[in-house]
């Protein structure tokens, strides 16, 4: 298996310290904090692990208060809200040196039938007619910025490929509207859970990124202080996050030194898997007071 794929699948595998009380390791990545979307997976994670066989993930909403620290775990306290017929809720809480970084509610729900509708899949190249990853550092990334080249750089695990890479390598003020090809690098085991979870951590992916299209910027611009504020995920039918997912994402509004953005989450056969919604601090460094 793919040695990132296996790193991603530890930090996944939570450490039971006490009843409701987990602990999640925080492999060294050579970022000064953590990335928002694995706290969001370790966060699912513990929640899944106090919910019965049969309720399924179906939403979660989360608040980044802090900046993560990769040199220390995070604790993760769950509180069991309520366990009803069809619905269980909970919420958790991410710690890090005795105060919160990150909060979410969740709710699971024991799936039923029921009426069925979903918007179209947009009509975008397949991810075999993109160049791969490494196709695109050949092509690309030697014009885009140093900042741009690292992170593209990085052994991750999951594999980007983008229907459009002019963000990426100039400051042409674009519509603020991104599609993006995910998938994890390796096959990941069966159980669904785990899907969600990788899923969970591939949607702070880009999302946040696409409110700066159209002003010309991206996260990576040394004019930019950005950082995920909240980050909601709805999960709609069932999905591997192996298999290549179309993440289509969209930003109706920036204002007051926030982006707001929404993604829909696409499976290959066109089936609506998830949709996403993300509101991030994108300050302009020239005006902090």
């Amino acid at each position: 298996m793919n040695t990132a794929v296996e790193t991603f699948l530890e930090i996944l595998e939570l450490e039971d310290v006490e009843h409701n009380l987990y602990r999640g390791r925080n492999p060294a990545s050579g970022w000064q904090r953590v990335f928002g979307g694995r706290v969001v997976a370790q966060a699912l994670g513990a929640v899944m692990k106090t919910v019965s066989v049969g309720h399924h993930i179906h939403s979660m909403h989360g608040y980044f208060m802090r900046p993560g620290d990769p040199s220390v775990p995070i604790l993760y306290e769950v509180d069991r809200i309520r366990d009803g017929r069809s619905f269980a809720t909970r919420r958790v809480v991410a710690i890090q040196h005795g105060e919160a970084i990150f909060s979410m509610g969740a709710s699971f729900h024991i799936p039923e039938n029921g009426l069925d509708h979903q918007m179209e899949m947009p009509d975008v190249p397949q991810p075999e007619d993109l160049p791969s990853e490494e196709e695109l550092k050949e092509k690309f990334l030697k014009h885009a910025p140093e900042s741009v080249q690292r992170y593209w750089e990085r052994k991750r695990p999951l594999e980007l490929r983008p229907t459009d890479m002019r963000h990426y390598v100039s400051n042409e003020k674009l519509p603020p509207e991104q599609y993006v090809w995910i998938r994890a690098t390796d096959t990941l085991p069966d159980d669904p859970n785990i899907h969600c979870c990788v899923l969970a951590y591939a949607s702070d992916m880009t999302l946040l990124d696409t409110s700066l299209f159209a002003h010309g910027l991206s996260v990576f611009s040394d004019q930019i202080q950005p950082a995920s504020i909240d980050h909601s995920v709805w999960f709609h039918r069932s999905f591997r996050a192996d298999d290549w997912l179309l993440y289509a994402t969209d930003s109706p509004s920036s204002s007051g030194a926030r982006g707001f953005s929404r993604g829909r989450i696409y499976s290959r056969d066109g089936r609506l898997v998830a949709s996403t919604a993300q509101e991030g601090l994108i300050r302009q460094k020239n005006q902090w007071f």
